[in-house]
């Protein structure tokens, strides 16, 4: 524990925490000070001008980013016939229908995305209160509620991040690894900041973008010039 505390002392004293880094700057001190024994995670957090309480200035989409995020992602279908088996051969790690929703039920979620054919949606409506704290609720708007389950499990495994702004007006994601080499990262957090600025609301008023910061899971946090984010 000493050691760690060491560790992340030195990578704060790399950092001005005054400074805006331009966005190049930020990812090589980032991945500088990224020395744990296991491949950090690449952090984005955006603050907005928005307040998510007004349904007129929620912030909400998915991405899939350039490089993808680096992490195995399992995904779950709820489907039936021709098309669960469609979901089994494009790789979905858990493919069913009744019997997934009685697992589910139950507390067993061993996984990190899904989705659901249309005509399965009744069934899986009955989950809003297990799923939806945890960000797992199907919906058509972010692709994840399609008779398309192929390219809907395609892209949740290639590196697909859903956003959600949080009640503080704030956007958490990861994007990318510190494995990555510095150009993948650069041009995963310009799609990702991209993204979020097609997707501002029109009840947003003054300044949308108004802080963005990179960490990596251990590292401490750098504050990024914005101007040098989108070109």
């Amino acid at each position: 524990m000493a050691r760690e505390g060491k560790r992340l002392k030195a990578a704060y004293a790399e950092v001005n925490r005054d400074k805006f880094y331009t966005l190049a700057e930020a990812v090589t001190v980032i991945k500088s000070n990224a020395k744990s024994k296991f491949d950090e995670t690449i952090e984005i957090a955006l603050n907005l001008g928005v307040d998510p309480r007004h349904a007129d200035q929620m912030v909400r989409g998915v991405i899939e980013l350039p490089h993808g995020t680096g992490k195995t992602v399992r995904v779950a279908v709820f489907a039936k016939g021709d098309k669960a088996e469609e979901a089994k051969k494009a790789g979905a790690d858990i493919v069913g229908a009744e019997e997934l929703f009685e697992a589910v039920n139950g507390g067993t979620m061993d996984f990190d995305r899904c989705i659901a054919t249309p005509d399965m949606m009744g069934l899986v409506g009955r989950l809003g209160k297990v799923l939806g704290p945890r960000g797992l609720m199907p919906n058509p708007k972010l692709g994840t509620v399609t008779t398309n389950v192929v390219e809907a499990v395609r892209a949740a495994k290639a590196g697909q991040v859903q956003f959600r702004v949080e009640k503080a007006g704030i956007i958490h994601a990861g994007i990318g690894k510190a494995s990555f080499d510095e150009a993948k990262l650069v041009e995963n957090v310009r799609a990702f900041v991209d993204a979020i600025i097609k997707a501002k609301p029109q009840g947003a008023k003054g300044t949308y973008l108004k802080k963005v910061s990179l960490s990596s899971t251990m590292g401490p946090g750098v504050k990024l010039d914005s101007g040098t984010i989108v070109v």
